[in-house]
């Protein structure tokens, strides 16, 4: 089944493979935590959902600010050095948070790691544009977003299985997988910064952050952005909220989460070519609106059922939505990106995910605690509305911008 992506990878070069195989180390750990933070958190603290929503406030107000700069430093001193230290970093960050025993520190080494962990983030992006030519790109996304997923059958499974005995290992699992993967990069990955011309002047600090007024002068895709964030505030809830809804209103338990995960996971390294081949005729906003419809559907399903086998059955609907809307998006947002200040662009583009994280999940544990449970997910189908009316209106004003800059949505991903 994936002889041809093994035929296809052999194209890439060896750095890029290299990256590929960091990121699934890297996202492994990842995955194996970040699942069950709500679950910790109001276990071990004793606390509901509006301490946990806080706790994301914070992470994400670093992630904010830490993107930001981020982004601006791997434009100026380079890819490599960025994400060695945003790796190194949240590794060690992640042993002290699942070390203590008290809410307010836990809420400081949570915004020291959202600030200066996320360094990295960018750079990572940044470097995949590097490391590939244009005609490579989109496909060289969809390679990652299938490392991605692996990670992710794999994680949540093993994190449901430690968690029922451990939640201090998920914190220095993740912390591990992290510093293995800061040392596959020193030691393969060469720095893929963009060099300048001989004549041209190197930028200051202050002027590469003076930058981000280029990136925001963007409207479209600053529009695109705010579209895509209010989907991302719906889908968030999967990672967040999701869980102790089940287990507090359903009694659906750690491991049963993590099958549900898993399943996600499997249908999108298993069908995500075969639908990306299937939609990409189509105008790139149209599909994405399209793909709302489908994360509408399968979140608001939470809002309605209570059987074990429909709450599968919404995941599988909301997966279809994500394998259709998710690699569109991530295309979209690196073809609008200036080589010279494609760092900047790819920290503002984190924003759709650091922007509702900043807010999200505090006000669906205010909606659990003050209006209802499935509150959350009868909102989650309005917004859903609202960003598929979005992206439809937007369609007329990227038409032919798109036609110009993106890439094909059917080189997205090579086909299984």
């Amino acid at each position: 089944m994936f002889t041809r992506i093994k035929s296809a990878y052999k194209e890439y070069p060896n750095a890029f493979k290299v990256l590929v195989l960091a990121t699934f180390i890297d996202r492994l750990g990842a995955f194996i935590l970040f699942p069950f933070y709500s679950l910790y958190i109001t276990w071990h603290f004793g606390v509901g959902m509006v301490e946990v929503g806080i706790l994301f406030s914070i992470f994400s107000l670093g992630n904010i600010f830490g993107g930001t700069l981020g982004g601006a430093l791997a434009d100026k001193y380079g890819r490599r050095v960025m994400i060695l230290f945003g790796l190194v970093v949240s590794g060690i960050s992640n042993v002290f948070m699942g070390l203590v025993n008290d809410l307010n520190l836990f809420y400081i080494i949570g915004a020291f790691s959202g600030l200066v962990g996320n360094f990295g983030g960018p750079a990572r992006q940044a470097m995949v544009a590097d490391l590939l030519p244009k005609e490579q790109r989109a496909e060289g996304f969809g390679i990652l977003r299938v490392a991605l997923n692996l990670s992710a059958v794999v994680g949540p499974l093993l994190g449901g299985f430690v968690a029922t005995r451990s939640y201090l290992l998920l914190f220095i699992i993740d912390a591990v997988s992290s510093i293995i993967t800061a040392l596959i990069v020193y030691l393969v990955i060469p720095e893929t910064k963009p060099q300048r011309l001989g004549d041209e002047p190197e930028e200051s600090i202050a002027k590469t952050l003076i930058g981000y007024k280029d990136v925001l002068k963007d409207w479209v895709f600053v529009l695109f952005l705010l579209l895509s964030a209010i989907i991302v505030l719906v889908y968030m809830q999967m990672n967040s909220t999701l869980s102790v809804f089940l287990r507090d209103v359903h009694g659906f338990s750690e491991q049963g989460f993590g099958w549900l995960l898993s399943m996600n996971a499997i249908m999108v390294v298993f069908l995500q070519f075969w639908i990306t081949k299937r939609v990409s005729k189509y105008a790139p906003m149209k599909m994405m609106a399209f793909g709302a419809v489908f994360l509408m559907v399968g979140f608001s399903m939470y809002g309605f059922i209570s059987e074990p086998y429909l709450f599968f059955i919404a995941m599988a609907i909301i997966t279809v939505g994500e394998m259709i809307w998710f690699p569109i998006g991530q295309v979209a947002a690196a073809s609008f990106a200036p080589e010279d200040k494609r760092g900047r662009y790819m920290a503002v583009f984190q924003f759709q995910w650091a922007i509702p994280n900043l807010f999200g999940v505090l006000v669906a544990g205010l909606v659990m605690e003050y209006i209802g449970p499935n509150w959350v997910w009868y909102f989650a189908g309005i917004l859903s509305i609202l960003s598929i009316l979005g992206f439809l209106l937007l369609q007329r004003v990227t038409i032919k911008r798109f036609s110009k800059e993106i890439i094909p949505v059917d080189e997205v991903l090579v086909e299984i």
